[in-house]
């Protein structure tokens, strides 16, 4: 291993407040969203996902992001750190209009995800994207891309050779080719393992560099940790994670939650690698949005925590 690939300093887009959020039956009232953002800031995030403008009859969790936006504001929170996802051109639309500057967009490695997810094909998705990049674009706003199912997929298995990197890469090109600045490759069903993390993020960083790309890891069998730290030393520095561990996929049956936040930065602590985020802080937020969800975290450190 060649510590000197490891970065000194590195990014964590905390995805909580909606990959988190999403799929949790009980309703988040918008004032309590908005705390729990405006917790995440004063903890140093540099960006958080903030919601979604997805249909409300498929996730009921997100259905106010127009409220939610409302109280951002009376907040004063600096909207411009805060992505949104967006599914669509009437999203995109709607989005504008309330002041948003930062979007997310998706697609996946997987045929049959992409048609269970969002009824289009890869080559569907792509149209879509690009035909909603063109008018970003004109509207100033920044777009962060997603692949999911990057490292095994629960209809089509584990993903995996030289082919298949090869088509990761073409479709990381096209995204970046319609204005995507940053690409989030996602472990979807938490399946990946440190020699495929190794092979893939060395290929990835050779074609694309450290400054667009960052890896999303789901916990599901307990070696996100494991995965990071791969990454991190062959100089991978932007990681998407949850606070308290939260979240999970619609379309991926048995698929736990993202990697705590606070697993990470407790590893990154001990390396002595910078993340500009306080731990107190961020566990003091995972106590105040798992106690309105009525559920205990997955996290190592939090349990911990909590205990002392």
């Amino acid at each position: 291993m060649n510590k000197l690939l490891r970065p000194k300093k590195i990014k964590i887009v905390e995805v909580g407040p909606r990959d988190g959020l999403q799929n949790e039956k009980k309703i988040i009232k918008s004032t309590e969203k908005a705390k729990l953002i405006k917790m995440l800031f004063n903890a140093g995030c540099e960006e958080v996902e903030a919601g979604s403008f997805v249909r409300a009859d498929k996730i009921p969790q997100m259905a106010d992001v127009n409220n939610l936006i409302g109280e951002l504001k009376k907040l004063n929170i600096d909207l411009s750190k805060c992505t949104f996802l967006v599914p669509n051109l009437q999203g995109l639309e709607r989005a504008y209009n309330l002041g948003i500057t930062k979007i997310a967009v998706f697609t996946a490695t997987s045929e049959t995800f992409n048609k269970k997810n969002i009824n289009a094909s890869i080559d569907e998705s792509l149209k879509r994207i690009e035909e909603l990049a063109k008018v970003a674009v004109t509207y100033k706003i920044e777009m962060r891309g997603y692949i999911s199912t990057v490292f095994g997929c629960p209809y089509e298995g584990i993903k995996e050779g030289q082919n298949y990197l090869k088509f990761l890469t073409d479709l990381a090109r096209q995204l970046f080719a319609i204005k995507i600045n940053e690409i989030s490759f996602g472990d979807t069903i938490g399946v990946a393992h440190p020699d495929q993390v190794e092979e893939f993020s060395s290929h990835l960083l050779e074609k694309f560099g450290n400054k667009k790309i960052a890896l999303h890891f789901h916990d599901t069998r307990g070696m996100a940790i494991t995965n990071i730290l791969t990454a991190l030393n062959l100089g991978v520095e932007i990681f998407d994670s949850s606070l308290g561990g939260l979240g999970g996929c619609p379309y991926a049956k048995g698929a736990t939650g993202n990697v705590a936040t606070e697993d990470l930065l407790n590893l990154f602590n001990n390396l002595k690698v910078e993340s500009g985020l306080d731990l107190k802080k961020y566990a003091e937020a995972s106590k105040f949005i798992l106690n309105e969800l009525e559920k205990e975290t997955t996290s190592k450190f939090l349990l911990n925590y909590f205990k002392a």
